[in-house]
């Protein structure tokens, strides 16, 4: 017997992991919106940089947040981590479950982000032909 693992009858701990978790469910949405927000915020400071014509470190660090996020979800196959983490604890399934935003957009935001990639890459390349 290992030491500090619980042993359940078999079946009760499917049970238990399969039963719902609205707090859970609510915390993982929570901290996934909060997440988010400052990812766009993110996403939104390196525009505006690269339309004033302006590179410094501090759009290196927002661009760096963007890229780490941008590898966890291709890494991930193109699926936030979290949203099988919230359908885990009772999240209904189908398109983006674990974030408080509306569907359509929340299901859209893979074609809306790589565009913008797109447009932030060139203004910062931009920026640096120019010095």
């Amino acid at each position: 017997m290992e030491i500090g693992r619980v042993y359940a009858p078999q079946g009760r701990a499917e049970e238990a992991a399969s039963r719902p978790h609205p707090a859970a469910v609510a915390a993982i949405k929570t901290f996934h919106t909060l997440a988010w927000l400052s990812i766009e915020s993110c996403v939104v400071y390196v525009l505006y940089k690269g339309m004033v014509g302006r590179t410094d470190r501090r759009v290196g660090m927002a661009a760096a947040v963007i890229a780490g996020e941008s590898l966890v979800f291709a890494g991930n196959g193109f699926r936030c981590p979290l949203t099988q983490l919230a359908k885990h604890y009772g999240a209904e399934s189908g398109g983006v479950t674990d974030i408080y935003l509306p569907k359509w957009f929340a299901h859209n935001m893979p074609a809306i982000h790589v565009p913008l990639l797109i447009v932030m890459a060139y203004l910062h390349i931009r920026n640096y032909r120019r010095r």
